[in-house]
């Protein structure tokens, strides 16, 4: 089951973005990345993202669902402007999961102040030809949303890869008691605050108010989408305008666990969600998602060619 909902969430990585697109996401925010140590050569982490999702409308409907996503990080070299990371899918990948993941494997700088630039470009595209050419679609058709088994955008752009990588990234600053604390979807910076510590890491906890206006184009977005699949499509500008009339409140609690390091080894974000629609209904969305990266590997190896 894990197997399949990795390969449902990394496919193309449009699916990532789909995803994100319907499910008010928690794609973005959190801890920049950037370079905290100088880690030995060949040392490979594994990243898993789990996300759950539960909603309830007026009419007292509910709804769930669970999505787990596995990636390797892998330690490739250090450089005077950065450190070389790879990113790929988990060591029991098929060759049918390869081939329709072509993004994957990526090498990436991630540069001392946090940058993210790909760094294999030309054997991403290479890769995509081959996938495009397999599954007979022409390149006009990149872009585009298609339903299958799920909903997903045919992604073409081999720089799309940075975005799934983000999602998955726990690299940053240590955390500190009183630090200023941003997230992407928040209508303003929090504060960091120490809930417990140890000797084998800290805890600790943000407390931050959703931004409405980007729930409400997020969800334009997601209209947008749902009308090029069932062929009604509609613009975002009357997405935007449908959705004007909603009333939209909300909050997330981020939780940042450390080793003992000071290194974020665990995140966990907590949404919930209310939107009140022009008409009367009321949906309730809670959100939880939970990123943990743990070392697999640290005998040194060879970087990839």
């Amino acid at each position: 089951m894990a197997s399949d909902h990795r390969t449902k969430i990394l496919c193309h990585v449009g699916i990532r973005t789909v995803v994100c697109a319907l499910a008010l996401p928690l794609c973005a925010g959190g801890v920049p990345a950037q370079q905290t140590n100088d880690e030995v050569v060949g040392t490979t982490y594994e990243i898993s993202r789990d996300q759950e999702t539960s909603e309830k409308g007026s009419n007292e409907s509910t709804s769930s669902s669970t999505d787990r996503d596995t990636l390797l990080e892998r330690v490739i070299e250090h450089r005077a402007n950065g450190m070389v990371l790879e990113y790929d899918l988990p060591r029991d990948a098929t060759a049918d999961d390869r081939s329709r993941n072509w993004q994957f494997p990526a090498r990436i700088l991630l540069s001392q102040r946090g940058d993210l630039s790909l760094l294999n470009a030309d054997e991403l595209n290479a890769r995509l030809d081959k996938w495009l050419k397999d599954v007979k679609l022409p390149r006009a058709a990149c872009g585009h949303w298609i339903f299958t088994w799920n909903a997903f955008k045919i992604e073409c752009d081999p720089q799309s890869v940075l975005a799934t990588i983000k999602a998955f990234n726990l690299r940053g600053p240590a955390p500190q008691d009183g630090a200023a604390f941003a997230d992407a979807r928040a209508a303003m910076p929090s504060i960091l605050k120490r809930t417990a510590s140890n000797s084998n890491g800290s805890t600790f906890v943000a407390e931050l108010k959703i931004d409405p206006d980007r729930v409400r184009r997020d969800q334009a977005q997601s209209d947008v989408v749902i009308g090029e699949i069932t062929k009604k499509p509609v613009t975002l500008e009357n997405a935007l305008q449908a959705r004007a009339g909603d009333t939209i409140s909300g909050a997330m609690t981020v939780t940042l666990e450390t080793d003992d390091s000071g290194n974020v080894r665990r995140r966990i974000t907590l949404m919930r969600l209310e939107t009140k629609r022009a008409s009367g209904d009321v949906e309730d969305r809670t959100v939880t998602e939970t990123v943990e990266r743990k070392p697999i590997s640290t005998a040194p190896d060879k970087p990839t060619a």
